[in-house]
């Protein structure tokens, strides 16, 4: 038995086989035509016509997903590693919304979170540089974090205060009718969305607002600059970062030892 779990877990978590390759395989075109089908079933024309197909389509999808999600648990050498990990938290979120659907209505069309299971693809093609990249992003959303979160609360300043400002000379005859409302015209216009639900009719306010818009393409940029300088730097220290025994260039920042000489680069 043990034996069978450590093939099955190889197939199941692993691409160095032609089974395991197969099994993503299959998977990924499963996760496909699921999301697929789910689809089509949001139009009602086709809900109504082919009603009992998509009830038995859905059911037969997240049936099969949830044995492997089980049986993914069973040959895991650490079960819990795995459930709590992200693409073990992705699976599970794509078999519950059915479930659920059975006791709230309509909740069945969430398992379009499937289309994150197809992140697998990566590991599948052994797309590295792809994944070294993301992570690259992530590290520089990571090292950004308080600056965004310096900007985001001078922001919301700024959006209480104009808010108020516009509540106190628009009033509520041009529909600013309380300060909330006037907070949320504020951010519609300074992030430039500009939906028109709500829109000043006085001289002050129509100037106010063209002050705002003006300052909105200026803060826009903000935080994808802090971003990209993020980013900019982590490429330069990826560069800069070589073995200090042989040399040779440290490609992955999470590496414990050279691939060239087995130097342990922690010290």
């Amino acid at each position: 038995m043990k034996s069978f779990r450590n093939k099955l877990n190889r197939i199941i978590f692993g691409t160095d086989t032609n089974m395991g390759r197969l099994f993503d395989i299959i998977l990924l075109w499963a996760i496909l035509l699921s999301i697929t089908i789910v689809i089509f079933e949001s139009l009602k024309s086709l809900r109504t016509e082919y009603t009992a197909f998509f009830v038995y389509s859905e059911w037969v999808f997240t049936i099969l997903f949830t044995i492997e999600y089980i049986t993914r648990i069973w040959v895991s050498p650490k079960p819990f590693k795995y459930i709590f990990s992200t693409l073990g938290l992705v699976d599970l979120l794509s078999i519950v919304p059915t479930y659920i659907s059975l006791i709230l209505t309509g909740t069945h069309f969430l398992i379009v979170i499937r289309a994150i299971r197809l992140l697998r693809v990566f590991r599948i093609f052994k797309l590295n540089y792809f994944t070294n990249q993301g992570e690259l992003i992530i590290i520089a959303l990571k090292a950004s974090f308080r600056k965004i979160g310096v900007f985001l609360f001078a922001i919301l300043n700024i959006v209480i205060i104009i808010g108020a400002i516009m509540y106190v000379v628009e009033g509520e005859d041009s529909g600013f009718d309380s300060i909330p409302r006037s907070i949320y015209w504020a951010i519609v216009t300074i992030t430039t969305v500009g939906y028109g639900d709500i829109s000043p009719i006085t001289p002050l306010g129509q100037f106010i607002s063209s002050i705002i818009m003006i300052i909105g393409y200026a803060i826009i940029a903000v935080p994808t600059g802090i971003v990209s300088a993020e980013i900019t730097k982590q490429n330069l220290k990826k560069e800069k970062e070589h073995c200090k025994n042989c040399g040779s260039e440290i490609r992955n920042s999470h590496d414990k030892y050279c691939s060239s000489c087995g130097t342990c680069l922690e010290n």
